[in-house]
């Protein structure tokens, strides 16, 4: 469709499955994913007068869950990949409405917060890209601050933007370790509006609001990973909270890994004093008091 500056849509999305999971689910249906249909998104729609070197501005206005989801270990996908070779799943339901605290399976209750997980425009390089991978135009940013009330802008790189959406989830901790989250189609309503002639070298959003409140009310468990390497100090402290859940609460490797995913947030600690880096994985205390 075609709409003009100044146009609200609402967005029907699907799960970043395509429709392959469902409530009823189970893990044989991971195992057996057709990765052709994954992450799809809703779309795209021609901004009227957008033009390579305009921004689009896109306000993030509300969201309609649909009171279900999923999160799942995909076999080669995520920040352990190779520590979780096997496929692992769980299913949730919540309440659509007041959106209160939703029950994971093995323990604990996890804050919700809807938000865009792919969110973006047409990049101007000829072919056909994956959706997976973010660029420069946006797309699978997985920013779980893109909620209701935020406003983003991306650089447009062709005639009318050509603007998609789509892997909505309920809940996510920031850097979605797993590789999914709590996945779960909704609808989204958005406005949008064109900054003409802006050069932004890459996305930036205002939120409307602090971005933690919904986690922060008990404090958090907090494990660290310390190396030259950024990725490493990321699994380090991934994978020292998986133990640390799994001495605390009981949880499965797999299970802590896939909460880990849903709610707990991967931070730049310290970048400055070489030759070693510190990454730090906060785990919200609030999910099991």
């Amino acid at each position: 469709m075609t709409v003009a500056p100044g146009d609200s849509v609402e967005f029907a999305t699907i799960d970043a499955s395509g429709g392959q999971l469902t409530v009823n689910s189970s893990v044989a249906d991971v195992a057996a994913l057709d990765f052709e249909k994954v992450n799809p998104v809703t779309g795209p729609v021609l901004i009227d007068g957008a033009e390579p070197g305009d921004v689009l501005k896109v306000t993030i206005e509300s969201f309609a869950p649909s009171g279900w989801g999923w999160t799942a270990i995909i076999p080669g996908f995520g920040l352990l990949a190779d520590q979780f070779p096997e496929p692992a799943f769980n299913t949730w339901t919540y309440d659509k409405i007041e959106l209160t605290p939703c029950a994971y399976g093995p323990g604990g209750r996890v804050p919700l917060k809807p938000f865009c997980g792919t969110i973006g425009i047409a990049p101007a390089a000829v072919g056909t890209h994956s959706v997976v991978p973010p660029r420069r135009v946006g797309g699978n940013m997985d920013i779980r601050d893109l909620g209701s009330g935020t406003v983003l802008y991306l650089p447009v790189e062709v005639d009318g933007a050509l603007f998609s959406v789509g892997d909505t989830h309920a809940a996510q901790g920031d850097g979605e370790v797993c590789g999914t989250a709590l996945e779960s189609p909704m609808e989204v309503a958005l406005t949008f509006d064109l900054v003409k002639g802006e050069m932004l070298p890459f996305p930036r959003f205002e939120t409307p609001g602090p971005v933690s409140r919904h986690f922060d009310g008990k404090g958090y468990l907090v494990t660290t990973g310390i190396d030259p390497d950024l990725m490493q100090c990321a699994r380090q402290a991934v994978s020292g909270m998986i133990d640390l859940l799994g001495r605390l609460q009981g949880l499965t490797a797999p299970q802590a890994y896939m909460l880990c995913s849903v709610c707990a947030d991967l931070r730049i600690s310290e970048i400055v004093d070489q030759p070693n880096w510190v990454v730090s994985l906060f785990f919200p205390k609030i999910v099991f008091e």
